[in-house]
């Protein structure tokens, strides 16, 4: 019974700041309710314990106060033996009664002692009730401030990696910059080359056209030209016709 009161004594002492901070730093409020439950079983006990003391404080009382009636009544008779003479049988009685006696003052001393063990475990129980009717009702704000915990270290994280990307970052992405210009100046300068050789083409094609042009002006004057198709002298006449 001992180890069940020092546990009780326990819980019931067990300091909530403490607890609370111990919660805080492992961002968890599986501390508060493994506390709860811890309560709430050792309430059990601590009820079931209870109920068997009360039962053993009834039983004691009840053992006292018979062993206390047969005395007195065994006193009593005592008085009667010796008024009329009977000396042997009062000696009798005189000896079963302190006998009596001694039991009843046992029973007495166990029943005082069970009935402030029991009162212990009624006081423990109702501490201990209030205890945890205190902490469920806090135990919703503790989970509010698990989350807020971890909302804030949230941001820290946050504000600390964004701290390292304009620090350490800055030459690194100095680094990607120059890469990506230095390909865009080949890109672009592969792009001029590219549209200075079409130009060249485009030129040497219209230098030979005219250049054919020139030879077939020529060989028109020289009369090495090649006649035109019928058509193209039907087309000629019709066009003198409507001249003239």
């Amino acid at each position: 019974m001992a180890s069940l009161l020092e546990k009780t004594q326990t819980l019931i002492q067990a300091n909530l700041h403490a607890m609370v901070d111990k919660a805080l730093e492992t961002n968890s409020v599986a501390v508060m309710k493994q506390y709860i439950r811890d309560a709430e079983q050792n309430l059990d006990e601590l009820e079931d314990a209870a109920a068997t003391v009360g039962g053993e404080v009834k039983t004691l009382e009840r053992k006292y106060q018979e062993y206390k009636k047969k005395a007195d009544q065994l006193d009593r008779n005592i008085d009667t033996l010796l008024m009329q003479g009977k000396t042997d049988l009062a000696r009798a009685s005189q000896n079963e009664m302190n006998s009596t006696r001694r039991l009843q003052e046992q029973y007495h001393e166990q029943w005082v002692r069970q009935q402030r063990e029991y009162d212990a475990l009624l006081n423990a129980r109702l501490k201990l009730q209030a205890r945890l009717t205190t902490i469920r009702q806090e135990q919703k704000e503790l989970e509010a401030l698990m989350r807020l915990a971890k909302s804030k270290e949230a941001t820290v994280r946050a504000i600390k990696s964004l701290d390292d990307l304009a620090g350490v970052g800055d030459a690194d992405m100095a680094r990607l910059g120059e890469s990506i210009r230095s390909r865009l100046d080949k890109a672009s300068a592969h792009s001029e080359m590219y549209a200075s050789r079409l130009d060249t083409q485009m030129d040497e094609a219209l230098g030979s056209a005219e250049l054919d042009l020139q030879l077939e002006e020529r060989k028109r004057r020289l009369g090495l030209a090649e006649p035109a198709p019928a058509q193209e002298e039907g087309e000629e006449e019709q066009a003198s016709s409507a001249a003239e």
